[in-house]
């Protein structure tokens, strides 16, 4: 199958996700005997230690023997290593060896960074010149972010596009595994009539809400150099809009769907410091009424005064035929009411074209609520008699996997679709840019909602301008 190297700082997304993932694939049969993964960090571990830790984390959400979580934790092995030491990639390079003959592994290579972007091109360059390649697949998974705006994407990527090709290297974003964003592309293909509504004749405007009841917890510290429009906007959410808006392929393979996603991507209307004023507001969470909650310039590791926002609201707008004059509605934030991920497409009156009720909402939602998926008009497809929009129930069964496991088995098997690709990021940050560079050259009168809030006043203003609302209120 193939030898994981998982350079890593903290370790927490390994125990959260990883190790979760890859145990629910071994179970499953998908991982069986030929695999080995191999942990690094500065740590003085012993491969035993390392188990335990593993064994330890996969207790706190499983309850299966502990004889499989052993049998599991006797593929892992640990290098304490220094990303700047050569030796130390060359005792990776002989232990991965020795793990191929032991593991009948197939010469393949998963290089698993879940690290600080700064070390992404050391570590490429590296494995590169310290010959760690094998003569199987040699694939680089990054975890965001990547970069912070688009001069430092384009320094990251042109670092490790000198040891990797782009079709070997795999960026992240959970959201692209999660079981409702894998499923739009089958619900397009196999829902005619809601494939021919989705476009400008027929669509009123369509809205994507990430909305989070938590504060930032113990990640002040990152979410002081990030914020909510680098952490959510630039990735999950224009990757939402990829799945949703972008043509559809006339053929499956990756390279067809990125190269959708890439034209619609390229069509986005770059704002101006005066359509940034018009198009997109930002908040930052209060305490709440009762004075129960700590206000986000009270969390630890965060400024003051910090000018960092923890909720955002804007309107995209796409210059190309099919979107052109629908507007895109976006918001995420932290202390709101309840966590809701979704999508509500909403269509204007013409709709009845295919038999369906004028300004219909469909709403796919990325977080199943009450065991539901799909709703039009607020209700289950299911308890209505209708043939416009359905999910594909086929392989509905394969698809309930957690986002990490179905990323994992996309690396394994070479399929990129559920990946964002270089060009898209580059248009994406472009994008970014022009709103951070004019809020940064300007003072936000923070904190201005409430913890529990739907987010600042100006949120639905932005919407009620247009003579439109949010539908998830």
């Amino acid at each position: 199958m193939s030898n994981f190297y998982y350079f890593w700082g903290s370790g927490d997304l390994a125990h959260r996700k990883l190790y979760p993932s890859l145990f629910r694939l071994y179970k499953s049969g998908y991982l069986k005997d030929h695999f080995a993964v191999i942990g690094t960090a500065r740590r003085p571990w012993s491969d035993d230690y390392f188990r335990e830790t593993v064994v330890t984390s996969l207790k706190e959400s499983f309850k299966d023997d502990e004889k499989i979580m052993e049998d599991f934790a006797q593929h892992f092995f640990y290098q304490s290593h220094d990303v700047n030491d050569s030796e130390h990639y060359i005792a990776l390079k002989n232990l991965a060896a020795k793990l191929d003959d032991q593991f009948d592994a197939g010469h393949n290579r998963v290089y698993y960074m879940a690290i600080a972007p700064r070390f992404f091109g050391t570590v490429a360059e590296h494995i590169n010149s310290e010959g760690l390649k094998a003569d199987g697949y040699n694939r680089l998974v990054i975890e965001k972010p990547f970069g912070r705006d688009l001069d430092s994407a384009c320094e990251l990527n042109g670092n490790i596009s000198k040891a990797f090709p782009e079709d070997d290297i795999y960026r992240i974003d959970h959201y692209l595994g999660k079981e409702m964003i894998q499923a739009i592309p089958r619900i397009r293909a196999n829902n005619s009539k809601f494939e021919d509504a989705l476009n400008s004749k027929y669509v009123s405007n369509i809205q994507v809400t990430l909305a989070e009841s938590l504060g930032v917890e113990d990640r002040g510290g990152y979410y002081e150099t990030a914020g909510v429009l680098r952490d959510m906007v630039q990735n999950h959410i224009m990757q939402i809009i990829g799945a949703v808006a972008s043509d559809e392929p006339e053929a499956t393979e990756a390279k067809v769907i990125h190269k959708n996603r890439t034209a619609l991507f390229n069509s986005l209307k770059v704002l101006s410091p005066e359509e940034v004023d018009k198009d997109f507001v930002r908040g930052q969470y209060d305490t709440d009424d009762l004075g129960e909650q700590k206000a986000y310039r009270q969390e630890d590791n965060v400024a003051s005064d910090s000018q960092i926002e923890t909720f955002t609201a804007g309107k995209i707008s796409f210059d190309s035929d099919r979107w052109s004059g629908v507007p895109f509605y976006v918001r995420s934030g932290k202390r709101m009411p309840d966590k809701s991920s979704r999508i509500d497409i909403v269509f204007n009156d013409k709709v009845t074209d295919f038999g369906v009720r004028p300004n219909t909402v469909v709403t796919l939602l990325i977080e199943k609520v009450d065991g539901q998926s799909i709703l039009i008009n607020g209700i289950d497809y299911r308890e209505l008699d209708q043939d416009f929009i359905e999910l594909p129930t086929a392989e509905s069964a394969d698809n309930s996997r957690e986002a990490y496991e179905s990323l994992i088995i996309d690396i394994l098997a070479g399929n990129r679709i559920h990946f964002t690709l270089w060009d898209e990021l580059r248009s994406t940050w472009k994008y970014i840019d022009a709103i951070r560079q004019r809020w940064d050259s300007q003072t936000a009168d923070f904190p201005n909602y409430i913890s529990g809030s739907m987010g600042p006043d100006s949120s639905e203003m932005l919407l009620e301008r247009d003579g439109n609302s949010w539908i998830w209120s």
